[in-house]
C-alpha cells in the first residue's frame, strides 16, 4: 500500500514558486471554497473523492490535498493511498495556515 505524508504551507509555496507541477485539491464543500480558496486549487469535496479517484488516469501525479485545518484532507489522503496513489501530501494546517503564514489576502473563517 502506498503512503502519504504531510507538507507545510512553506514547502507548498516553494514548490509553486519553483514551477513544480503539483495538483492542489481542496476537499472542503463548495460554500467553504466560495468564502476562501488557494489560487489554483481544484475543488473536490471529500464526499466525491471516491468517484474522482476513478477518473484519474495517473496515480503517480504529485497531489497535495487540503481542507480547513487538515482533518478531512488527511482522510482523503488515506483513502487515495489505499487506492494506489503514490505521491500524496496532506497540507499541514490547511487553508487556515496558508492564510496566516503565506497569503493574508485569503480570508480566514
Amino acid at each position: 500500500m502506498a503512503a502519504y505524508g504531510n507538507m507545510t504551507v512553506a514547502e507548498l509555496k516553494a514548490k509553486m514558486d519553483q514551477g513544480e507541477k503539483v495538483r492542489l485539491i481542496d476537499v472542503r464543500e463548495q460554500r467553504e471554497y466560495d468564502v476562501a480558496h488557494i489560487e489554483g486549487a481544484e475543488l473536490m469535496p471529500l464526499g466525491q473523492i471516491m468517484q474522482w479517484s476513478l477518473e484519474l488516469p495517473d496515480k503517480n501525479e504529485q497531489i497535495v490535498l487540503h481542507c480547513h485545518h487538515g482533518g478531512r484532507s488527511g482522510r482523503a489522503c488515506q483513502f487515495l493511498s489505499q487506492q494506489g496513489f503514490t505521491y500524496l501530501s496532506n497540507l499541514e494546517g490547511g487553508i487556515d495556515a496558508w492564510s496566516t503564514l503565506i497569503d493574508p489576502s485569503v480570508p480566514r473563517y
